[in-house]
């Protein structure tokens, strides 16, 4: 009788509990969000922009649990470049040296995890990134709520397969030598 009322009480807890976990799937409104991109190398630096193709962030009680967005790869762009220079560099990138945008127009990020810090609007997200058909596992500090994500991700290319120019695969590139890690800032914008 006891082991009846303890299995009662533990599935009162549950429908209990449930019934007041308020779960909510937002989506990523493209048109508001934005991801700037940084590459870095031993004479500099080139910057641009890249879109967001689709999204969305699922929360239980304010908290992000689970979600994912996609990158659309061809709209890779310049900002610090302008004209002829953009132009080779952007056609660099979409290249197979790089992104190879051609067989792969998409990367896409899966969030596993969100774990709060001390703030409660401030996370380190943990998830599968996906670029040229590798998925790799990178964390790194969010802020998520019910309106907005942003993010600073550094991205180590060489993890997938993008070896063009690094000091670690190549010898002697001199000022030719480009560094192997890529920030790519993230702002998604969150609407019902």
């Amino acid at each position: 009788m006891k082991k009846l009322s303890f299995v009662l009480f533990a599935l009162g807890l549950v429908v209990l509990s449930s019934a007041f976990m308020k779960s909510t799937t937002l989506k990523v409104d493209v048109a508001k969000s934005k991801a700037n991109w940084i590459g870095k190398k031993v004479t500099g630096q080139h910057s641009g922009t890249i879109g967001i193709k689709s999204g969305s962030i699922i929360f239980d009680n304010d908290r992000p649990v689970a979600g994912s967005f996609v990158i659309d790869m061809n709209s890779i762009a310049s900002t610090d470049l302008e004209g002829e220079y953009a132009g080779k560099l952007i056609g660099h990138l979409k290249s197979d040296d790089f992104f190879g945008v051609a067989k792969y127009p998409t990367a896409n990020f899966v969030l596993k995890n969100a774990a709060a810090t001390v703030n409660p609007v401030n996370y380190i997200v943990t998830g599968e990134l996906t670029i040229k058909g590798t998925t790799e596992t990178v964390s790194f500090d969010a802020r998520i709520d019910q309106t907005s994500a942003t993010a600073k991700i550094l991205v180590d290319r060489t993890k997938f397969g993008i070896k063009y120019g690094s000091g670690s695969f190549f010898e002697n590139l001199g000022d030719k030598a480009i560094d192997n890690m890529f920030e790519l800032n993230v702002q998604l914008a969150l609407t019902k």
